[in-house]
């Protein structure tokens, strides 16, 4: 109590320190992919940021760390005796995505230096802060409960021998529906620092995960918990412990072209071995991987967990075998050797592997389940599954609430496909958004 306390007192704090500058306006929902903002590997060559960079800003005086750990309360918050619920294996368990959400929505959508086609972009696939709180809260009032993926699936072997895909029987308050939420691209790409998002994730003096952010209009760099997807979600839970079931919180889906988290732990590899710039990229690099370590514990420690959206966000329909498995190994090397290993992948794009992961299990997503991957992810219309008879794996879609199906979608239909989580016309900031009409 004392620790979420000071946590209040902080953002208050902050709040009054930045009372003389515009605050952003705030909205949510998610996306599918973009391949304009988050380039294939195979195409782009990530330049990384040089040494010197600005010391991150640090939290108040008054976030200093408390004794006790308010995430215990939140993973000891319901008993097993209230657990009476049986969710099978038969029925759903839904899946919203996002992507990161937009601090400025009118910086991001009129004022940035983005192209007109950008700022559209930002309109199809992103939320604001003010949509995405409301989300939340409406997924809440309606019963949803957080859980984990792991909890979901689990591996077994069946009567020949065979290692399978299982959906497990979920104990569940009475009441309770299950949601499995995850977070794309929370990479914090170039394109995001100059739209009107945060910059990175940091371990605050309370410990506790806050966002490092610049205000576009006056250029003061702060710590915030209330303008990022990461501490709004935590915050929530920390005041709902009931949407946590055991503690669950959502998955970060991560590339590593740009680093991760904010952080550029990528190795420019156009940077010869020999060359006179390397040690000091090198030195650099090592201080990013540092630097990111604390707040991947952190992270850890309060319910977070961690996916593949492929090292360099490549299209896993098209690419060659030989492209994937350059791909594969390097986020293992330069992601997944930070954040450990997943069996969670997310298809960028929402592109299937083979062309076609239902009819068919081809070269390419033979070799990525050898890699250890087992639920395979894409976009859809539901939260639909299937397990794979022949080869230990899941495949499933995920919802995404985002400027595309608030608007309604194409025919309009995506206003009924929401309302188990949201009513659309009342999540959806018409005011701060460019002006291009809804279809409900």
């Amino acid at each position: 109590m004392k620790r979420l306390t000071a946590a209040l007192l902080c953002a208050l704090l902050l709040l009054a320190a930045c009372g003389a500058k515009e605050q952003p306006e705030q909205s949510a929902s998610a996306p599918t992919e973009t391949a304009q903002q988050t380039p294939d590997a195979s195409e782009t060559s990530a330049e990384p940021e040089q040494p010197g960079t600005p010391a991150e800003p640090e939290p108040t005086e008054s976030a200093a760390a408390p004794t006790g750990d308010p995430y215990d309360a939140v993973k000891n918050y319901w008993k097993p005796e209230q657990l009476t619920q049986a969710w099978g294996p038969d029925q759903v368990v839904e899946h919203l995505f996002f992507h990161p959400i937009i601090a400025y929505p009118k910086y991001a959508f009129y004022e940035s230096g983005a192209s007109q086609s950008q700022r559209y972009g930002l309109d199809d696939w992103m939320v604001t802060v003010d949509e995405y709180n409301k989300i939340l809260q409406s997924v809440y009032d309606k019963g949803y409960i957080l859980v984990a993926m792991e909890d979901v699936w689990s591996e077994y072997t069946n009567e020949n021998g065979e290692q399978r895909m299982q959906r497990n029987t979920l104990m569940l308050p009475e009441g309770k529906k299950p949601l499995v939420i995850s977070f794309d691209d929370v990479n914090y790409y170039p394109y995001m620092l100059e739209e009107g998002f945060t910059s990175k994730l940091v371990v605050g003096d309370d410990g506790e995960i806050w966002a490092a952010c610049t205000d576009p209009y006056t250029g003061e760099e702060f710590l915030t918990q209330e303008l990022d997807a990461t501490p709004i979600l935590d915050r929530f839970v920390y005041e709902h412990p009931d949407f946590s079931l055991n503690g669950a919180k959502a998955i970060f889906s991560l590339t590593g072209y740009y680093g991760i988290l904010g952080y550029r732990t990528q190795d420019d590899r156009d940077i010869a071995k020999d060359s006179p710039d390397r040690p000091a990229f090198e030195q650099y690099r090592a201080a990013e991987i540092e630097a990111v370590k604390p707040v991947i514990a952190r992270l850890k420690e309060t319910g977070w967990t961690f996916g593949s959206h492929t090292w360099g966000h490549i299209r896993l329909a098209s690419k060659p075998l030989q492209t994937v498995i350059n791909d594969t190994e390097r986020w293992a090397d330069e992601v997944g050797s930070l954040v450990g290993p997943t069996t969670i992948l997310f298809y960028p794009h929402g592109g299937r592997p083979d062309g076609d992961d239902w009819k068919k299990t081809g070269p390419i997503f033979q070799y990525l389940q050898s890699q250890g991957f087992r639920v395979f992810a894409s976009v859809g219309t539901s939260s639909f599954s299937y397990i794979k008879p022949d080869i230990c794996a899941v495949i499933c879609d995920r919802l995404h609430p985002d400027g595309t199906t608030l608007r309604g979608g194409s025919d309009g239909r995506t206003l009924g496909w929401y309302m188990q989580f949201y009513d659309a016309r009342d999540i959806i900031d018409l005011d701060v958004r460019p002006p291009l009409g809804v279809t409900w």
